[in-house]
C-alpha cells in the first residue's frame, strides 16, 4: 500500500512499543517519517530498520517538554521531506500511584501532564502551521488511553489523557477551517515493552477482554493510519477505542454473577 505516498508524518515517542508500530505502519504505506524520542539511540534504530526494510525514515532526538526541541523536530520534517502532513502525539509520561491519594508528590504528576498534555500542545504549535499548508490532508492523530475513561489507576495519567480527548475536540473544531482534521484513538491493554516479565499479569489482563485478548502494537497503528488516511477524510474529533471490547463488557462481574 502507498496510501501515504510523499506525506511527511512525524511522530513522537517512537523510539518502541506502539510510536515504533506507528512508524513502521506509516513507512510501510509509503509515508516520510522522522521518528522522534527522547532517547536517541531508539530513534536511531527505528528509523534504521525502516531503511533496511525499503522505507524512508530519518530520527531526531526530541524531549516533548522542550520547546525549542519540538520546534526543531518539525523543522527537521519539513526540511527533509518537503511538508509535513501528519503529526501523531504518542509521547506519554505515567507514574505509579502511592497508596494514598494524599501522598502524590508534586514532581511526577507534574511531569505526568507536562509530557502526556503540554508535549502534545507543544507539537501541535509548532506543527499546525504546516498542517494547514498540507492541501487538506493535514492531521494530528493524538494518543490518548482507556484510563481517561474509567478507573484504571494512576491518577495523573488518567487525567492528562482525558484533557489531551478534550483538547482533540475543541482542536478539531478551531482547525477544521484550515483544512486540519484532529482524532484521538484511545488503546486498551498493549502488549509492549512495559509488561515484560509480567506474563502472568498480562494473560489476566486478557481474560477481562471480550474479544479474549490483550492488544498488539500494530493494533493502535492501523487505527492511527485510518485516521490519518484520505478514508477519513470526514471524520474529525472522534475518539476511537480500540481495546477489544473493555469498556463495553465487565467479564468478571459477568463471572461472579449467579446465572440462572
Amino acid at each position: 500500500m502507498t496510501r501515504f505516498e510523499g506525506y511527511g508524518v512525524l511522530i513522537t515517542g517512537a523510539g518502541q512499543g506502539i510510536g515504533e508500530a506507528i512508524a513502521r505502519r506509516f513507512a510501510a504505506d509509503g509515508a516520510n517519517v522522522l521518528v522522534t524520542d527522547r532517547d536517541s539511540s531508539r530513534a536511531m534504530r527505528v528509523a534504521a530498520a525502516i531503511r533496511d526494510s525499503g522505507g524512508t525514515a530519518e530520527s531526531h532526538t526530541c524531549d516533548v517538554a522542550d520547546r525549542t526541541a519540538v520546534e526543531a523536530a518539525v523543522a527537521q520534517a519539513v526540511a527533509s521531506f518537503g511538508s509535513l502532513d501528519v503529526l501523531v502525539n504518542n509521547a506519554y509520561s505515567c507514574h505509579p500511584d502511592p497508596t494514598h491519594f494524599e501522598d502524590h508528590e508534586d514532581g511526577p504528576w507534574y511531569q505526568d501532564f507536562e509530557i502526556t498534555l503540554h508535549g502534545a500542545y507543544r507539537c501541535v504549535r509548532a506543527a499546525l502551521p504546516y498542517l494547514a499548508a498540507a492541501g487538506g490532508r493535514g492531521a494530528i492523530v493524538n494518543i490518548g488511553s482507556v484510563n481517561a475513561e474509567q478507573h484504571f489507576g494512576c491518577h495523573a495519567y488518567s487525567a492528562a489523557k482525558a484533557a489531551l480527548a478534550s483538547l482533540t475536540r475543541t482542536l478539531a473544531v478551531e482547525c477544521a477551517p484550515r483544512g486540519v482534521r484532529v482524532n484521538l484513538v484511545e488503546p486498551g491493554t498493549i502488549r509492549t515493552s512495559a509488561w515484560e516479565n509480567r506474563q502472568e499479569a498480562l494473560e489476566h489482563a486478557a481474560s477481562h477482554y471480550p474479544l479474549g485478548r490483550v492488544g498488539e502494537p500494530d493494533d493502535i497503528a492501523a487505527a492511527v493510519a485510518f485516521l490519518a488516511s484520505a478514508d477519513a477524510a470526514w471524520i474529525t474529533g472522534v475518539t476511537l477505542p480500540v481495546e477489544g471490547g473493555l469498556l463495553v463488557g465487565n467479564l468478571a462481574m459477568l463471572r461472579e454473577m449467579p446465572q440462572e
